[in-house]
């Protein structure tokens, strides 16, 4: 009971901020409420002046960012969630600033050394004022004492944070269960849902063994890319609350003029933005979701590196090829090929004419054509993409979200890089060489030949088949099967890890038994 008075306190400190914002109940929405709401936004204020002229999802990004880190995590999340804030919101809401006041450089290496279990003086040689300040952690610059001293950036989460925002999720939970609990439209949105996702994310940003983690494995699928280079992790300073990697000497993206003087090509640069994005995307299936210009650095060396590895996106194999085969039929107007692809991926119900369907695409792929190169936006086609699906039926898709979402950021960083760039052009050749790796004749051939493969190793075990279906037979007819328990957690275990090409393979092994079979008759 009195965690539920102190959440409810919580929820009504928000209330007020979000008020004094008017974010609360807009005014652009208050005369569509009903009269109890239009009641309490008077109660709690109408908001201050200063924010007239601001559009309301804005309005909301300023409060939330005034309320805290839960609640800028809150909006993060949310805007993955247009379907429930809406198109403008969701935009709005994409761009909010994580930005808080850097805590002492003293309490900093107290928990430096707590948390590696080491005097400072014997992990690092120098250790500076904070660099960069978040909701979450901050970042220092220093210098280690190995034989060859290296320069190192040291985050370190906020003290208390933890803490911090174990409250605000419980008041977020209470308030998620309160509005399932009397509003149909809240379970329909499944609200629950959206704060324990946000629980989710909250639990691995809190631990900064993962973000490290997130960095290794891009670092492994990128090693290959000359053109793009990951800090190494350096796992010995790392720790729950402490990451340790290389620090990057580098111009940051954000002013195209320091890139020229520096002697790099601002427009080869957004170029190499784009592509490297697409690349994670498609070919890893593994992406950095906050490509923003703080996070994004050229060295000397021309490379494009990226820091910040909290927020990372995945795409399975599945959603990967849906999404090549929609970019490429998008390129080639090839319209009903785009609608075959959501059947086909079952995100769009077969009770949809494809045709009608093919025609809604039309209407968002056409205007795009003959455009000049600056009017041209695969964000905000994917997000019309997106509008247009839920129309005819289609789930929200929160892989895709997120990464339509890093799409916007990701040309806003090219476009102030090179305003007439070709964001088509520049995305062509990344998911034409997909296309090919992955169902092109090569792609064929090698799935035909791991099926082949798997079939001889069938034929190879033919005589121990034969042996173990006589052995199922006399079982059967003495009351039938019987499995050992080690037995039956392999065959499990076989079930979670079978692969798409093994499954092929199983059925054409099942139906070379059905014709030795029928032969045997």
């Amino acid at each position: 009971m009195l965690r539920s008075f102190r959440d409810a306190g919580r929820l009504l400190y928000a209330a007020r901020v979000l008020a004094r914002h008017d974010a609360l109940i807009p005014r652009e929405f208050a005369q569509s409420v009903p009269p109890q709401l239009r009641l309490v936004r008077a109660v709690l204020g109408r908001g201050r002046k200063a924010d007239r002229n601001v559009a309301p999802g804005v309005r909301l990004a300023l409060a939330l960012e005034s309320l805290g880190p839960a609640y800028i995590k809150l909006g993060q999340v949310l805007a993955t969630r247009p379907d429930i804030i809406g198109d403008e919101t969701a935009a709005a809401l994409s761009i909010l600033q994580d930005r808080l006041p850097p805590f002492p450089t003293d309490v900093a290496k107290r928990e430096v050394e707590s948390v590696l279990a080491a005097p400072l003086a014997d992990l690092f040689a120098t250790f500076d004022e904070p660099f960069a300040a978040a909701s979450v952690a901050q970042v220092h610059r220093a210098t280690t004492l190995d034989e060859t001293p290296r320069a190192v950036a040291v985050k370190i989460l906020r003290p208390g944070i933890e803490a911090q925002f174990a409250r605000d999720l419980s008041a977020f939970a209470f308030a998620a269960r309160w509005a399932e609990r009397f509003a149909a439209e809240a379970r329909r949105l499944r609200v629950r849902d959206v704060v324990n996702t946000l629980a989710a994310s909250v639990a691995l940003e809190l631990d900064l063994r993962m973000e490290a983690a997130a960095a290794s494995e891009l670092a492994e699928c990128t090693a290959r890319d000359t053109q793009f280079r990951v800090p190494a992790v350096d796992w010995s300073r790392t720790a729950a609350r402490v990451l340790t990697t290389e620090w990057i000497e580098g111009i940051s993206l954000r002013s195209a003029a320091e890139l020229e003087a520096a002697g790099h090509d601002p427009e080869a640069v957004a170029l190499l933005v784009v592509r490297q994005f697409l690349s994670q995307a498609l070919r890893d299936g593994f992406f950095h979701a906050d490509m923003h210009q703080g996070n994004l650095f050229i060295d000397a060396e021309g490379r494009l590196v990226c820091v910040d590895f909290g927020i990372m996106g995945r795409l399975d194999t599945g959603m990967r090829r849906f999404m090549a085969e929609t970019l490429s039929g998008f390129l080639a107007r090839d319209y009903l090929r785009v609608a075959d692809v959501h059947y086909e991926a079952g995100f769009v119900p077969r009770r949809h004419p494809a045709p009608l369907f093919a025609q809604a695409l039309r209407a968002i792929g056409e205007p795009v054509f003959g455009q000049p190169a600056s009017n041209v936006s695969m964000a905000r086609l994917l997000q019309q993409l997106f509008d247009t699906t839920r129309r005819f039926d289609m789930e929200l898709q929160p892989q895709l979200v997120l990464l339509q979402k890093t799409m916007v950021v990701v040309e806003g960083v090219a476009r102030a890089l090179d305003p007439d760039i070709d964001i088509w052009e520049a995305a062509r050749p990344v998911v034409e060489n997909w296309m090919i790796e992955q169902i092109g004749p090569e792609a064929r051939l090698r799935d035909a030949a791991e099926g082949l493969n798997a079939l001889g190793r069938l034929a190879r075990e033919f005589p121990h088949l034969l042996h173990n279906a006589e052995i199922v037979s006399a079982m059967l007819a003495d009351g039938g099967l019987r499995l050992h328990p080690d037995t039956a957690f392999q065959i499990a275990q076989a079930q979670v890890s079978r692969t798409r090409h093994v499954r092929v393979a199983l059925w054409i092994a099942a139906g070379a038994l059905v014709v030795l079979a029928v032969g045997m008759l």
